[in-house]
């Protein structure tokens, strides 16, 4: 039986690699999609958003695959099994390396037609979005060769290597940006050659780690067909779950190209990178609990495993809910001083996404769960066939003239409808009980919203217009309810206790340091 203290401090330490990452990623990227979207314009902004969109569309491969490599990779080392583990990670390199080609084949066929044919692109800068289109084939195969060497850096949790590879990573894309500025090329072209780049010298980086620090990642041609077979197999289902993914992210922003044109586009894509920075600080979270959820299951520690999910889902919606409350709040004015220059449906586009964005991260852990078992066949063709139907909805509601943000609508509608399925499935799957999760998650989330937005919506009533210093009270106020809502109604009185360890701990240290001064 593992030792849970151990387990609960490496989490903790992954935990804070991953959020030094992502703080440092969110401020260069924040500040990179001003610059980018100033350089490129609106419209090409838009134009590279859903050229690459369409390559999107295709990377749903990539994505089922990597969910296998994961949890088949958690799976071995979870039972300490080198051999397995050596034969799993070699057997996805196979695998991953064949999908690839399978992609390069669909995107130079299939996705070239519907680039000429059915894209709404500005005869004038064609020739660029077809430059842009085959350096995203290029990216998305690089991506999908390296999935196995970022699955068993996780695997291994070695999070610490992760975030520092991250951070040259986002590094290389802040000096893209000033070579964008000197460059006297076509700067759409230029973006995406050495975002191209990029990804090739990521990829060299990963790998050359792995082959260091894993012997299981040196290369052979495993002939271990009943393996291959159960990958498939469980990819196989993942694919269905992917083809949803793909429908309510580039499908539906495809739509939005056809029925309004790339400057939608652009305002969809500032709406995403939003989504992404704010997702970030519960990704991480995930990202440190997953490999524990898979492997507890693996030593049939079921009550550990459950304890991990409802702390998962919670304390997702916690850190997405403090960051996302201020800016509900005061959108408009975050997006002038940030942007200046915002395209129009970003304000509607990122409260709307933000929402679904809080709904997908406390529905991941039970995702995860499903995942652990390897029985994904129920779990996928119903979550996926649910999730499938965000496009053709949106479509019946565009073509009945409704506006640009009835897509995301549709979105959260649909994705609250999945969680309830997800929960119901995962019951059955791994026995999760409901009113457990109901009532250590659901209720205390729910408290914890309603009550932190009481007073911070009350002081924006309250001041009446929009300024930067109203702006400031307002997101202060927020942060403010939000702490303290958590801490009052949120946490359980271990958690509590916890917490207030840590912080007195940390007082001690830092009076010690000034004392040693």
């Amino acid at each position: 039986m593992p030792d849970t203290s151990t387990n609960n401090k490496r989490i903790a330490k992954n935990t804070l690699f991953l959020y030094f990452r992502m703080l440092f990623i969110m401020a260069i990227s924040l500040y990179t999609s001003r610059v980018v979207l100033n350089v490129l314009s609106i419209e090409d902004f838009g134009i590279y958003n859903v050229v690459g969109g369409i390559v999107g569309m295709f990377s749903f491969i990539n994505g089922a695959m990597t969910a296998g490599t994961q949890r088949y990779l958690n799976f071995a080392i979870g039972i300490d099994d080198f051999t397995q583990t050596k034969k799993v990670f070699n057997t996805c390199i196979n695998i991953h390396s064949i999908f690839a080609g399978f992609i390069i084949l669909l995107a130079e066929t299939i996705g070239l037609w519907f680039f000429y044919t059915q894209m709404n692109i500005p005869d004038s800068r064609m020739t660029a979005a077809f430059w842009v289109y085959q350096c995203s084939i290029a990216t998305t195969c690089i991506m999908v060769i390296s999935v196995p060497y970022n699955a068993i850096i996780i695997a291994h949790e070695r999070m610490n290597v992760f975030a520092y590879i991250s951070i040259v990573e986002v590094v290389c894309k802040l000096a893209i940006v000033f070579l964008l500025l000197a460059g006297n090329a076509d700067r759409l072209i230029l973006y995406a050659f050495l975002m191209l780049c990029v990804q090739i010298g990521i990829r060299f980086l990963y790998g050359i780690y792995c082959k260091k620090n894993f012997p299981e990642t040196r290369f052979l041609f495993i002939k271990d067909f009943k393996l291959i077979k159960d990958m498939l197999g469980f990819t196989g289902w993942n694919l269905w779950g992917g083809c949803a993914h793909i429908a309510f992210t580039q499908g539906v922003n495809i739509l939005l190209n056809i029925f309004f044109g790339p400057s939608v586009n652009a305002a969809r894509g500032v709406a995403i990178q939003v989504q992404n920075a704010i997702s970030q600080f519960a990704t991480n979270f995930q990202t440190a609990l997953n490999p524990q959820i898979i492997k507890s299951y693996a030593r049939q520690d079921y009550s550990y495993m459950y304890n991990l999910v409802y702390r998962s889902s919670k304390f997702s919606f916690f850190l997405l809910f403090l960051l996302s409350l201020p800016i509900l709040l005061e959108t408009n004015t975050m997006l002038i001083i940030w942007l200046g220059n915002v395209p129009e449906y970003t304000v509607q586009f990122i409260r709307l996404i933000l929402w679904i964005a809080i709904i997908d991260a406390i529905s991941n852990p039970l995702m995860t769960s499903a995942t652990a078992t390897g029985k994904v066949k129920v779990y996928q063709s119903i979550c996926g066939g649910i999730l499938l139907m965000i496009v053709p909805v949106s479509y019946i509601v565009l073509k009945l003239g409704a506006s640009p943000s009835a897509v995301f609508i549709v979105h959260l509608i649909i994705g609250v409808v999945t969680f309830m399925a997800r929960l119901y499935i995962v019951h059955k799957l791994i026995g999760l009980p409901i009113k457990g999760y109901l009532h250590v998650v659901v209720q205390s989330i729910a408290f914890v919203g309603a009550t932190a937005a009481i007073i911070p919506i009350a002081v924006k009533i309250l001041l009446g217009y929009d300024s930067l210093l109203n702006t400031v009270i307002v997101c202060i106020t927020a942060l403010f309810s939000s702490f303290l809502s958590i801490y009052l109604i949120g946490l359980n009185n271990n958690e509590k206790k916890f917490i207030c360890e840590k912080v007195n701990r940390l007082y001690t240290q830092l009076r010690k340091n000034d004392n040693d001064k």
